[in-house]
């Protein structure tokens, strides 16, 4: 066995393993033995099928499983012994002889090794940061309480039909009739929002449908016919108003507070206002902490100055996805896999710098934050723990989402860590000038 470096770059080695027959003779041996005491052939007994007969059937196949062996041995030996940080996989080398495969031959193969880069700094007084304060104005109050009594609110009888209102009404050509639609004033298109606007029960006005309602699906859905039939109905149809649904906000009472708030947390408007307040200070908190955790990513990875192999790394992404991604998609994509690369290459060091570690208490608290998250995105607040635990035993069964839970803990503990380190600058900004920042 004769193993040659060719250092390429600080990220970028190739490595040539010349391997002699017997460096696999032994292995080959073994292997071409094992078949012939498992295989089963017609005319044999099992395991007693001449030797001959087993090189001719597996004898390709089973050199090539014993001189990978060889191979997958050697480059693990070089990357210990050598105390290499290997990023991906080891790639054959674009410039790879041809090899015969025919056992007793000897052979040669070059691979090339994307190597991580060394770095090393620290965070010092002079690292700052902006923290931005958000300013909670009264529009935000206002318009944050409008919409906690929106989603408490509840569709009730109407009278002239407004903008945003529903009505049910019949459809009517002389040939064609539906009863009961029910109709979206803010879906009806051109002249005829108009003829809506304002109708009341009991009224009638006629309406060409096609130009009323312009998406087909909906069109047919609404007069109950398949979407092919569209084609040979009369469009103009006479409509008659059923009833007009109006949307009305709960109202601002004991009985909304105790569901937006509960039981007995907020009692009238004023606490109603301070409630309010004190939820968007909380809200735009979490925003601005979020902000600073994503300036701070980008800090450290800037600050680390990380250099990738980038050719390297876009071959192994093309190999490691085959047939996944072209290289053109790749292309495109590189520069947001290369800067979430980088950060992950500066959070492992920062985890080893300060020691931290991720226990699966912390992994299960994650599943079970990202559970809730889950649920509540569904609209359902108050899920028992018992369903929550239930769920996070779920995406912790999953292979990636575990890496991805464990990847989270690492960032929250990493931004945890040196965000204390930080000079934070705090600017005050309105919620419409920080939300232009992201």
């Amino acid at each position: 066995m004769n193993i040659q470096k060719n250092q390429i770059d600080d990220l970028n080695l190739q490595v040539t393993l010349e391997i002699a027959a017997e460096d696999y003779a032994a292995i080959e041996k073994k292997k071409l033995n094992e078949r012939l005491r498992n295989t089963e052939l017609k005319g044999f007994r099992k395991g007693k099928a001449p030797m001959s007969l087993i090189k001719k059937l597996y004898g390709e196949q089973t050199l090539v499983e014993s001189v990978n062996t060889v191979i997958n041995e050697q480059l693990d030996k070089v990357i210990k012994e050598d105390d290499l940080h290997v990023l991906g996989e080891p790639l054959a080398s674009e410039d790879q002889p041809k090899n015969e495969w025919e056992s007793g031959k000897d052979f040669t193969f070059k691979f090339d090794l994307g190597l991580s880069p060394k770095f090393d700094f620290d965070i010092t007084e002079a690292d700052s940061l902006p923290y931005y304060d958000i300013t909670v104005t009264e529009v935000a109050k206002k318009e944050m309480k409008e919409n906690m009594l929106n989603q408490l609110g509840s569709m009730q009888e109407g009278e002239a039909a407004k903008e945003e209102d529903y009505v049910i009404a019949d459809f009517d050509n002389g040939s064609h009739k539906t009863e009961g639609a029910y109709v979206s004033l803010r879906n009806v298109a051109g002249d005829a929002r108009s003829k809506f606007i304002g109708c009341k029960a009991g009224e009638s006005f006629e309406v060409n449908v096609n130009e009323a309602f312009e998406n087909e699906t909906d069109r047919a859905s609404m007069l109950k016919v398949k979407k092919e039939e569209l084609a040979a109905l009369d469009p103009v149809f006479k409509v008659t108003i059923v009833n007009v649904k109006t949307f009305v906000p709960a109202e601002a009472n004991t009985e909304t507070f105790d569901k937006l708030f509960g039981e007995g947390n907020v009692k009238n408007d004023e606490d109603f206002t301070k409630a309010v307040t004190e939820r968007l200070k909380a809200n735009y908190k979490e925003e601005a902490d979020y902000r600073l955790s994503k300036d701070i990513r980008n800090y450290l990875v800037e600050k680390a100055a990380v250099t990738l192999p980038e050719d390297f790394l876009k071959r192994w992404l093309l190999e490691a996805n085959e047939g996944k991604f072209t290289k053109e998609q790749i292309e495109k994509d590189f520069d947001a896999f290369k800067q979430d690369f980088k950060w992950d290459l500066v959070r492992s060091y920062l985890m080893q710098k300060y020691d931290l570690k991720v226990e699966d208490k912390d992994v299960e608290d994650a599943a079970e934050g990202f559970a809730a998250y889950q649920y509540a995105m569904y609209g359902m607040g108050n899920v028992p723990q018992e369903l929550i635990k239930s769920a996070a035993k779920n995406i912790l069964s999953d292979q990636k989402q575990l890496r991805r839970m464990i990847e989270n803990v690492e960032d929250r503990k990493v931004i945890d860590a040196v965000r204390p380190k930080f000079k934070l600058a705090h600017k005050k900004i309105s919620v419409a000038k920080f939300r232009e920042l992201n």
